[in-house]
């Protein structure tokens, strides 16, 4: 599942989120990379006890939480509290071919997280700088992810990715992982397939109509039937 989250955050988020973590505290991007991850990580990132930082993570927390289209795609049974970087063209800025880290631990020593989704919020426009793209391999080839501010991308943590460089500007992103309460990306493209049909089925029949409740049961036995956790 490749997935574009569109105005997960407003305007005005964005633009407190950005006040927040411009004036942060910034340190080398390899804190948080693999060993091989960091051999091809060249950018920088807000320190994982910077305030600011906490105070801009409580604002996109809140907007995962409020988010049905995230909701419904993620499932989630734990968020990996959300990360902040910077890719800046004058610094030639880049991150190479990796896969993300299978298991990461929470910054506060509370236990792990599974990796199943990773997540790309966009905090730059993208006009404010030249090249950054997102790039995700899948089985169907390369996809070139540049959202507008306030979007996000999700997609497995299975995936190779990278971001290329920077030429102009500064990209500014948050990123982070999800472990989700079903694992498999397959049955989890079922699941919101699924409740966008029947959502769908609800606003044209209405919520009380047989055919919606069959298939509302349907959704849930599924997941009953394929959640874990």
């Amino acid at each position: 599942m490749l997935l574009a989250v569109p105005s997960l955050l407003s305007p005005d988020q964005v633009a407190e989120v950005r006040r927040l973590i411009d004036s942060g505290r910034w340190e080398d991007g390899k804190g948080t990379a693999g060993r091989q991850s960091a051999l091809a990580k060249r950018n920088r990132q807000v320190a994982a006890d910077c305030a600011r930082g906490r105070e801009a993570r409580a604002i996109i927390t809140a907007a995962l939480q409020a988010d049905g289209l995230f909701m419904s795609a993620a499932l989630p049974k734990a968020i990996f509290p959300p990360l902040f970087n910077r890719y800046d063209g004058a610094e030639g800025h880049a991150f190479g071919n990796h896969v993300d880290n299978a298991i990461r631990f929470l910054p506060d020593g509370s236990g792990s997280i599974r990796t199943d989704l990773s997540a790309t919020l966009f905090l730059s426009a993208p006009d404010d700088y030249e090249g950054g793209e997102l790039v995700i391999e899948d089985s169907y080839g390369a996809h070139e992810v540049k959202l507008a501010a306030g979007d996000m991308v999700l997609y497995p943590s299975t995936s190779l990715h990278r971001v290329e460089p920077v030429t102009k500007g500064s990209r500014i992103a948050s990123f982070f992982w999800i472990e989700s309460r079903v694992r498999d990306d397959a049955q989890r493209t079922i699941l919101l397939d699924m409740d966008a049909a029947i959502r769908s089925l609800a606003l044209e029949l209405g919520d009380d109509k047989a055919e919606v409740v069959a298939l509302t049961g349907c959704y849930h036995n599924l997941l009953r039937q394929w959640a874990s956790g």
